[in-house]
């Protein structure tokens, strides 16, 4: 998993509230393997017509949003059933944060278990934001984990919090797993030990 720091980036905004995991990547694809392939399905059918063509009206259609690493969504984003394909298409896309009122509560945490960092900022703030994206397109904004601040394309600073755990993780480029197995030679230290003692078992 690759560390997460410090990103400044083209972000492209997001209004739709609740948005879902579906939307995000429709379930006709998650048989797809999960190695890197999944950036064509992310909002498949909103970004593509029946025919397989790009709808120019979609966000991340136009030319000034194609290398966006941030998304800036509205509150309830990735709502609905639970699927880690959708935090991988979103990864395999390019985008490593997402900034956003409120989060499905399963999605937030798969974020993070795949290097992607959600931010959770209040809804005025988030909503002035798409509207600075929306008349510049194309501009960066800078999502500094170290430092728990989003600086937005106009200099104004928005704190956020991440539970420590979480922000040592992601700072390590870690997931729990990874971090568990860290502790392999202790884990299999103590399990040495209970092999002597048999009326444990």
């Amino acid at each position: 998993m690759e560390r997460f720091e410090r990103l400044d980036a083209v972000a492209a905004p997001i209004a739709a509230t609740n948005v879902n995991t579906d939307q995000i990547i429709p379930a006709r694809f998650l048989r797809k393997p999960r190695s890197g392939g999944l950036a064509p399905y992310l909002f498949h059918d909103l970004r593509f017509d029946d025919q397989g063509r790009e709808r120019p009206d979609f966000v991340l259609n136009r030319p000034q949003y194609r290398e966006a690493k941030i998304i800036v969504a509205n509150r309830n984003f990735a709502c609905g059933s639970s699927r880690e394909y959708a935090v991988l298409a979103l990864l395999h896309f390019g985008i490593r944060a997402v900034i956003a009122p409120s989060f499905g509560d399963i999605f937030f945490n798969n974020c993070f278990e795949n290097g992607v960092l959600p931010v959770v900022m209040n809804e005025a703030a988030c909503g002035a934001l798409r509207t600075t994206l929306e008349a510049k397109p194309g501009v960066h904004v800078i999502v500094d984990l170290g430092a728990e601040l989003v600086t937005d394309p106009d200099q104004m600073t928005h704190a956020f919090t991440v539970d420590p755990f979480r922000k040592h993780c992601l700072r390590e480029g870690i997931n729990e797993l990874d971090f568990t197995l860290g502790y392999r030679e202790k884990i299999a230290t103590f399990e040495a030990r209970q092999d002597a003692r048999p009326w444990l078992r």
